[in-house]
Order: C-alpha cells, then sequence, then structure tokens
C-alpha cells in the first residue's frame, strides 16, 4: 500500500486538493484495492462505551462525508471509520478554492463548510453498507451537523438523530467547524446544555441508543472548558472528540498559506490537541472516553494523545501526505511504545502523562 501511494501521489498533489480528494474517493468506491496486512493485537483491543474497538485508530470525519466509502477504509486496518458531517439538506458549502496544503509543515486550511448530499444520500449509504457487509469488523460512527440556513439548531440535530440512531455504532455532534456561522456559539453554557437535553431525549426515543459524542473545537480557554466539562457531565454525554481544527496561524507557516481563513489542521495542531485533551481528562476527571484527533502523523503522536487521556485516536490531514499505510505503521510503533513503557495493555497507558 505505501508504494502504491508513493505512485499516485505525485499526481495527486498537482491537482487542486479537493479536485484530488473527489478522485480518491471514486478510486476507493469499487474496493478492489489489495488486501492490506492490518495489524491484530489483544494489546490493542478495547472495549469503550460498550463497543468493541479491534485497535485505537480510526479516520476522522470530513474524509467521507456521504458515507461512500466505509469498507474500503476499514479494511486500510482502522479500528473504526467516522463518516459525515452530514446535515438534514444538501448543501454546497463555501466557494471553491476552499482547501489548501502546506506540505512543508504537513498542513491542511479548509473552510469547506458542511458540503454534502443530504441525510437521504447519506443514510441510503449506510443502509447499503449495513446490509451488505453485517459482520464487518470496524467501528462506525456518523457525525451529524446543522444546515447553514437553520436558525434553529437542535430542530437538525433530532431530526438526524431521529433518522440515523439506528445504523450507528455512535454518535457525534458536530458543533466545532469554524466554517459554518455561529455553529462555534454552541459550545457556550447558555447554547449547550439546553442542546444537548433536547438532543438526548431524542435518542432516548429511538429503539437503538447509540453512544452520543460531542465534538470541542481546540481554540477554548480553561474557564470555558472547565463549564464545558461541567455541562457534558451533567447533561450525561457519553464521550468527547477533541479536537477540531484550529484557527490560529503560528508564524511559521507560509504567508500565503496561514492568511487563508478557515480551520487549520495537520501537524501544527498536534500539540495543542494534545494539551487540550489533558485539560479535559483532568476537568471531567477521566468520566468521560475521549477520542483524540488533531495532528496525528505518528505513533508518538497517537500515543501522547492518549497518555493525556484519550482512549482513541482519529487522523485525517496526516493520510494525504503519508498515505494509508500510516494506520497500520501507527498501530506496531504503539505496541512498540507499551513495550518500551512496560505496559501489557493499551488502556494502562490513558491518562498516564
Amino acid at each position: 500500500m505505501d508504494a502504491l501511494f508513493k505512485l499516485g501521489k505525485p499526481l495527486l498533489h498537482k491537482l487542486d486538493p479537493e479536485d484530488a480528494h473527489t478522485l480518491t474517493i471514486k478510486g476507493l468506491k469499487p474496493n478492489l484495492l489489495p488486501a492490506c496486512r492490518n495489524v491484530k493485537s489483544p494489546r490493542l483491543e478495547q472495549t469503550v462505551c460498550g463497543l468493541a474497538f479491534k485497535n485505537p485508530v480510526g479516520l476522522a470525519a470530513g474524509f467521507d462525508k456521504n458515507a461512500e466509502v466505509i469498507s474500503p477504509i476499514l479494511g486500510f486496518g482502522f479500528g473504526f471509520t467516522e463518516v459525515g458531517t452530514v446535515t438534514p439538506k444538501p448543501q454546497e458549502g463555501n466557494p471553491r478554492p476552499r482547501v489548501f496544503r502546506d506540505p512543508s509543515h504537513e498542513a491542511v486550511i479548509n473552510r469547506m463548510g458542511f458540503p454534502n448530499g443530504g441525510l437521504d444520500i447519506f443514510k441510503k449509504n449506510v443502509e447499503n453498507f449495513r446490509a451488505k457487509y453485517p459482520g464487518t469488523s470496524g467501528i462506525l460512527g456518523l457525525n451529524i451537523g446543522m444546515n447553514k440556513d437553520q436558525e434553529k439548531p437542535e430542530e437538525d440535530y433530532k431530526l438526524l438523530v431521529r433518522e440515523l440512531a439506528d445504523l450507528a455504532d455512535y454518535l457525534t455532534v458536530n458543533i466545532s467547524s469554524p466554517n459554518t456561522p455561529g455553529l462555534r456559539n454552541l459550545q457556550s453554557k447558555e447554547n449547550l446544555v439546553p442542546l444537548l437535553k433536547e438532543i438526548l431525549e431524542e435518542r432516548s426515543k429511538a429503539s437503538k441508543q447509540p453512544p452520543l459524542f460531542v465534538k470541542l473545537a481546540p481554540d477554548l480557554e480553561d474557564p470555558q472548558i472547565a463549564e464545558i466539562s461541567q455541562s457534558v457531565l451533567e447533561a450525561g454525554i457519553d464521550g468527547l472528540i477533541l479536537t477540531n481544527t484550529t484557527l490560529d496561524r503560528h508564524d511559521f507557516l507560509p504567508e500565503n498559506f496561514r492568511s487563508e481563513m478557515g480551520g487549520l489542521s495537520g501537524k501544527p495542531l498536534t500539540q495543542k490537541s494534545t494539551e487540550i485533551i489533558g485539560k479535559f481528562y483532568k476537568q471531567t476527571e477521566g468520566k468521560l472516553p475521549i477520542i483524540g484527533v488533531g495532528g496525528v502523523s505518528s505513533a508518538q503522536d497517537a500515543y501522547d494523545k492518549i497518555k493525556a487521556g484519550a482512549s482513541l485516536t482519529q487522523l485525517y490531514s496526516a493520510l494525504i501526505y503519508q498515505g494509508p499505510g500510516l494506520v497500520n505503521h501507527i498501530n506496531d510503533g504503539l505496541l512498540d511504545l507499551l513495550d518500551k513503557d512496560g505496559y501489557n495493555h493499551i488502556s494502562e497507558a490513558i491518562g498516564n502523562a
């Protein structure tokens, strides 16, 4: 798989980033790629929120927005994949160009704005996957968001929970993308508490009640972290996903790149995301499982997030630069890091920074 990616990377990186992504999705859809070596070890297996993860490395939301390539992605060796963000109505997102690469720092800026085909297409794709691969090995998360023109966000989230709960291993409430106006305002206590209450009430009506995660931004100050931690614990949320992209810009980034509007992901986000994980882990006293995401491009990055308090990790931007073989390199590396620290199981490392 590494050799195949090395052959295709120069071509893909000559294309506009979004065109390259579209081409990649089209290439994966037939599911004809050769079988990959997958790292399998009981030392990496965990049960989190009642779900059995074969390893702690997942694909973050944003790659497979319309749930088109679930099976091929799991075939690369991911322990889980998260598809979406889906909104009730189809939407185009923000004007193009809206994705920008900085290969020198393995960074990406995007201002996509939740472009997706809408609930009907998304749901049909997930249903088709469930029907075709009923015994698939891997956990499927569904990431839900609000339409840009929705003045009552709770209505969009409730509709999506109502329609998708039965199909999800877990649901993620995305209130942290910087590219939908007003979305991050939902992280404030006065908005977050009533929103979560309504979403959880809607989930309680479903025949299947999957764990509910909330995805948060990395651009939170300590008082906000304390307030949100208290709110999600009181609400009864099952877990957190930390973090989304950042609005921060580092001086070392090329000027023409860092001047682009949108959320920054990739290596420049690594440390900030890990620090936020550690702060939430301490504030919640380890009571909420955390999925750590943001700049994971090596086994050490994933391990640092786990030691900060994450039970699981996700990546996305690093695939653009290193390819899908990265997931197995990370899992191999995690086993080596466990040996180095004298741990028998990945769970022993959680929160032991």
